[in-house]
């Protein structure tokens, strides 16, 4: 059976093919044995430092990105074989045997098929009673809904994003439940956190940090509403075209007030070191494209607390809606901390 690694998602923002550049830059700038990934993403950032560092520190404040990271990075046992024949077992059911259920009768026709709408619905239930009947442990769990996660990825009925479906005729009946592959963190110290950025940053002492916080008006726990529900599973009221639940985890780095928010985070760092990854869309004509912090605000934070070189590279960032960039460029900051 395939496995999914890490990488292996969409997601709006995506550091993944920058990676190598980053980490040459951080590398040749930088001393440390510790590194703190704040707005922590998909994860692949973190994975990278896995070659690097020996405590690696992870936060991102959605639900879904938190069970990832404890899939992916977390270090308990965890029981391989039975994982794969739950896998296996979930994999033969059949459409006719399935009930109805919460995520088949509002996202089906939608932004999946009817029958694997309702196939997600099962898949969902499944795993929460296998962990309330203590048939598989807390990594247990966070792999099954992780390989949920990257599964119905592949078949989503979308751009990329979970913000609206396509609408036309949607393909059913392709869903096939994989499981991911979670790393190797022997000998590593990890920690996960689900915390609002600037709050942690006080509790946490690090060499480095690194920042690549949501730069514009996309509130990625809107963008990622489907995903974050299936993970929580409370089943709340859905709401308008795109059915939405009521608005949670919104935040301010997506608001006016961003560079005031930024600049009180980089103020309230423990470390040596601060990278920021930082793109030119400030004067996108989309709206929702448009950063609401600029270059100038960033260099200015970042100023006040040390000595900042800027690096930058041309690169074709992913992007689900047709804003086109022209000569699009990616910069780092990195900053040694007075």
């Amino acid at each position: 059976m395939k496995k999914f690694n890490i990488n292996n998602r969409r997601y709006i923002g995506n550091k993944s093919k920058l990676l190598e550049w980053i980490f040459e830059k951080i590398r040749e700038n930088t001393i440390g044995n510790s590194f703190f990934d704040i707005f922590s993403g998909t994860g692949s950032v973190s994975k990278e430092a896995l070659n690097y560092y020996d405590e690696i520190i992870i936060n991102d404040f959605l639900f879904s990105n938190n069970v990832i990271y404890k899939a992916f990075f977390g270090n308990e046992n965890y029981d391989k074989k039975k994982l794969e024949k739950i896998a296996i077992g979930i994999n033969s059911q059949k459409y006719e045997d399935l009930e109805e259920n919460y995520f088949g009768k509002n996202f089906g026709d939608k932004y999946f098929g009817k029958k694997d709408a309702r196939r997600i619905g099962f898949i969902r239930e499944k795993i929460e009673t296998k962990k309330n009947e203590n048939k598989i442990n807390e990594k247990e769990y966070n792999i099954l809904l992780s390989s949920l996660i990257y599964s119905i990825d592949k078949i989503a009925n979308t751009v990329g994003h979970y913000e609206a479906y396509i609408k036309k005729s949607v393909k059913d009946d392709a869903l096939f439940f994989n499981l991911i592959k979670p790393l190797d963190t022997k000998g590593k110290t990890i920690k996960i956190f689900r915390e609002e950025a600037n709050k942690l940053s006080k509790e946490i002492t690090s060499d480095i940090v690194f920042l690549d916080p949501p730069y514009n008006s996309r509130q990625y726990s809107r963008f990622y509403h489907v995903i974050e529900n299936l993970v929580e599973w409370e089943k709340p009221e859905l709401f308008g075209v795109a059915l939405k639940p009521k608005e949670k985890n919104m935040s301010d780095y997506c608001r006016s007030n961003a560079p005031k928010v930024f600049d009180d985070l980089v103020k309230k760092l423990n470390c040596k070191y601060i990278a920021v990854t930082y793109n030119n869309t400030y004067n996108s004509k989309s709206s929702s494209s448009k950063n609401k912090i600029s270059f100038e605000e960033i260099s200015k934070s970042l100023n006040e607390v040390g000595k900042t070189k800027i690096f930058e590279k041309e690169y074709k960032f992913f992007n689900a809606g047709k804003t086109d960039f022209k000569a699009h460029k990616e910069f780092l900051f990195i900053t040694e901390v007075k």
